[in-house]
C-alpha cells in the first residue's frame, strides 16, 4: 500500500488506512490497533502523500523525508518519538540539513518520527515516488475512444428508462389534481 491511502485524522492518535467510502464519509482502519472507524466529512483529514516539509529552498514531500530516514536507518525503525526535543532536532538535522527551523517545530518532527516508525512497523516501507501518470496525448486518445464507445450506450440508457422522468411528471400531476378536488 502506498502513502496515497494513509491518513492522519485530526484529534485521533496514529495513522489510518483508507478502507472504503460511505455516504457520509469513509471507513478507516487504525494502524495502531486495527480497529475500523467511521470518519465523517466534517473531520479534518490529511493524506500523507499531500503533506510537505518546509526547507530553506522549497517544500519537500513527506514521502522524500521518509525515504531519507529509511536510507539512514536501513529500512528499520528509528529513535522513539518520545526522545528529547534536542535529540529529535539533531536527528532531523542529520536527515534534512536544510529544513526551515523557524517553520518546522519539534512537535512536527516528533509526529514525523512517530509516523515513520508506525509505517515501518506495519510493513509500509516503500516511500518511492509513484508511477508517472500517462502523458496528456495518451489520455486524450483514451478519452476520445471511450466517448465513442460510451456514446450509444448512454443514449440507449436514457431511452431504456423512461420511467424516471414520466413517474415524476405523473406523480406531480396526480398531486396537483388531488389538491384541486
Amino acid at each position: 500500500m502506498s502513502l496515497e491511502k494513509v491518513l492522519s485524522i485530526s484529534g485521533k492518535p496514529g495513522l489510518y488506512k483508507l478502507k472504503t467510502q460511505t455516504r457520509t464519509g469513509f471507513l478507516a482502519e487504525s494502524l495502531l490497533d486495527g480497529k475500523t472507524i467511521n470518519v465523517s466529512g466534517r473531520q479534518n483529514v490529511s493524506l500523507l502523500s499531500e503533506i510537505a516539509v518546509y526547507t530553506l529552498k522549497e517544500e519537500v514531500p513527506l514521502r522524500e523525508v521518509f525515504q531519507k530516514i529509511s536510507e539512514k536507518e536501513d529500512g528499520k525503525e528509528t529513535l522513539s518519538h518520545k526522545a528529547s526535543k534536542e535529540e529529535l532536532e539533531e536527528f532531523f538535522f542529520e536527515v534534512m540539513p536544510d529544513y526551515d527551523e523557524d517553520r518546522v517545530y519539534a512537535s512536527d518532527i516528533k509526529k514525523m518520527v512517530q509516523w515513520y516508525n508506525l509505517l515501518v512497523k506495519n510493513g509500509l516501507s516503500d516511500f518511492s515516488t509513484p508511477k508517472e501518470a500517462p502523458k496528456e496525448e495518451e489520455k486524450e486518445a483514451k478519452v476520445a475512444t471511450t466517448k465513442k464507445a460510451a456514446g450509444p450506450k448512454t443514449a440507449a440508457a436514457k431511452t431504456a428508462n423512461p420511467k424516471a422522468s414520466s413517474t415524476k411528471k405523473g406523480g406531480a400531476t396526480k398531486n396537483a389534481a388531488s389538491r384541486k378536488t
